[in-house]
């Protein structure tokens, strides 16, 4: 039964990241903690590990739209490297409850935001163009 929820959330958060261009992980994360009962640190963890394959498909579909900034979701992602090895180190020093409490406290304020910005009508800025290569 684990498996076929698994897939079933597989199959969820894969489409919600293709639709609304999400990290699975806001998908993964919660089905793996709460759902299927891992510790928040091995759900996170493997949900970094999932959303490898999501990324390069979702990243390919969407170039072929022509929807993709490469110089600057490279430059992200070079810089980000470092960041996520403090945070690796940081997620396996504290709390299972830390990890929780911090995880959601990020989904709430994201949520907050966006619910803020749709309630007022707020646009974002126009971004410049994606990348023609």
């Amino acid at each position: 039964m684990a498996e076929l929820l698994t897939a079933l959330f597989a199959l969820i958060g894969g489409a919600i990241g293709g639709v609304l261009g999400v990290g699975g992980g806001i998908v993964f994360v919660p089905a793996l903690a709460i759902i299927l009962g891992e510790p928040q640190l091995q759900a996170e963890a493997t949900s970094l590990l999932a959303i490898v394959p999501v990324a390069i498909v979702g990243t390919w579909r969407q170039h072929r739209h022509g929807n993709v900034r490469v110089r600057d979701g490279l430059l992200i992602g070079v810089l980000a490297v470092p960041g996520v090895v403090i945070g690796v180190i940081v997620a396996n020093a504290v709390s299972e409850r830390a990890l929780e409490l911090g995880f959601a406290g990020l989904m709430l304020f994201v949520a907050s935001q966006l619910i803020r910005r749709a309630l007022r009508g707020e646009k974002p800025p126009p971004a410049p163009p994606a990348d023609s290569s």
